[in-house]
């Protein structure tokens, strides 16, 4: 059997993080009833002149610059033609040649290997409505028509299905942490279309590549590309041809199944929008727009690593949001043992979060609790395991975990004096496991210390436990 590679290029579309539309006033909201938020422009009606969204223009460049992009001082919108119910102009406003962006790239690490992926450009344009499908009817919501957009194009250099939604992922991170999109993908903020091919390995020769549309999760996107891959190699070993086509994820079977054949390329009939002047970006504006960039995902992580001591597992789940990351350093301002505030956060903070599906600034449980609880650890007050057992219980309730644990008797048993008479009971309790550790069984010293936290419910400071159980043991 031939071995293949896979090549797979990934066009994401971001729904631009503005109050209005991209060439008119109507808001841009999510969930309201439909056709509500629309007007003459947006609903494509002759006559009606569109006015760029100066804020989308810098969202655009904005991208840019974060993905390494040059930013074209002058771009041009063109009309996309092609016929769509929910499309009511008959074309939809982009950019060809020039794009805002392009020539970009962006750096992402899979299983400890970091490969670079080119992006060819980044355009804007407004987004189509929406089809509605049932009962015998197809309704047209016109709402998002007009909404702004940018599309991030890459290069076919990304070579697995791991690597498709590790992109994605740095990709989603970046927007969000710069405020261009929200990144809702449940919503339809952030989506992706893939387009995949495979080869034998060692060719140069690129295969015929399908399209799966409108990917929305980093799941599906993993998913959709993987089954195709294999469905890819099942057809070249089987002697048959695969066709070009638009393909799309049935997410409940996990399996692409075709949309529409594709076997020549669409001639949109680009040309320039007669309605709208080229857009044009000056130098003190970029510079102005570059120095309000806020410190980028992977530089955060990288100094969360080198600079505060985080393990990677640490900083990457403290850096995946920006929200996250500024909630962890609002902590860190309050106490300064990093590796236990992170501890803190990623074991059982954003563990919380996720199970009650809210945000970190959403949480009652705060940063200031969060560097309180932190601090009454190293202060010996409570123990680390005191402090997971009451979690779920101050997140919930939002109390200052110093107030919580002295109402409710939870300081930690530090007096040597008080500890030693456990001590001995526990030893006196269990005289052949005293033989057996003094005999060179050394392991049951985690045994003696469980029966002591046993008998003081967990109070006993877990150091000074071991440090009397090891002087009480050594003695014959």
């Amino acid at each position: 059997m031939p071995a293949y590679e896979a090549v797979i290029g990934l066009e994401v579309h971001a729904q631009l993080l503005t109050s209005s539309k991209l060439f008119c006033s109507c808001p841009v909201r999510f969930g309201d009833e439909p056709n509500e938020n629309i007007c003459e422009v947006c609903a494509g009606m002759p006559g009606a002149l569109p006015r760029l969204n100066k804020k989308a223009v810098e969202l655009a460049a904005k991208a840019g610059l974060a993905l390494q992009c040059t930013v074209n001082p002058m771009s041009l919108f063109s009309r996309k033609n092609y016929f769509y119910p929910d499309l009511p102009a008959g074309f939809q406003t982009s950019q060809l040649t020039p794009p805002i962006c392009e020539h970009g790239h962006l750096d992402v690490t899979v299983q400890d290997a970091t490969r670079r992926i080119g992006i060819t450009r980044i355009h804007l344009e407004d987004d189509a409505g929406k089809c509605v499908h049932g009962q015998g009817a197809t309704l047209i919501d016109l709402n998002r028509a007009g909404t702004g957009l940018i599309e991030i194009v890459s290069e076919p250099d990304i070579r697995s299905a791991e690597e498709a939604a590790a992109y994605m992922r740095a990709i989603h991170a970046i927007l969000v942490c710069i405020g261009a999109t929200d990144g809702n993908m449940e919503e339809g903020s952030l989506r992706c279309d893939a387009n995949v091919s495979i080869r034998p390995k060692g060719s140069t020769t690129l295969g015929t590549r399908t399209e799966i549309k409108n990917l929305n999760s980093f799941r599906n996107i993993q998913r959709a590309v993987e089954f195709e891959i294999r469905r890819q190699e099942g057809c070249l070993e089987d002697g048959e041809s695969i066709v070009q086509e638009t393909r799309l994820f049935d997410a409940v079977k996990q399996v692409t199944v075709s949309m529409r054949s594709k076997e020549d390329a669409h001639d949109y009939r680009y040309f320039p929008n007669p309605d709208l002047p080229p857009v044009l970006v000056l130098a003190e504006e970029l510079q102005a727009w570059e120095a309000e960039l806020p410190e980028l995902p992977e530089a955060r992580k990288l100094r969360f690593i080198q600079r505060l001591g985080l393990n990677e597992e640490e900083a990457a789940a403290l850096t995946a949001e920006r929200a996250t990351a500024d909630f962890f350093e609002q902590a860190l301002a309050l106490c300064s043992n990093a590796k236990r505030v992170a501890q803190l956060m990623a074991a059982e903070f954003l563990r919380e979060c996720a199970q009650q599906n809210i945000a970190p600034a959403q949480a009652a449980f705060g940063a200031a609790h969060v560097a309180e609880l932190a601090t009454l650890i190293d202060e010996g007050i409570i123990s680390a395991r005191i402090a997971h057992d009451i979690f779920p219980e101050l997140f919930a309730s939002g109390a200052m975990p110093r107030a919580f644990v002295t109402e409710k008797g939870l300081v930690q048993v530090s007096d040597s004096s008080e500890l030693e008479g456990v001590v001995a009971e526990v030893l006196a309790e269990n005289p052949a496991e005293v033989e057996g550790y003094r005999g060179g069984k050394t392991k049951l010293l985690s045994f003696f210390v469980g029966q002591v936290m046993r008998k003081t419910k967990g109070k006993a400071n877990p150091a000074l436990v071991n440090s009397l159980l090891e002087e009480s043991l050594g003695k014959h």
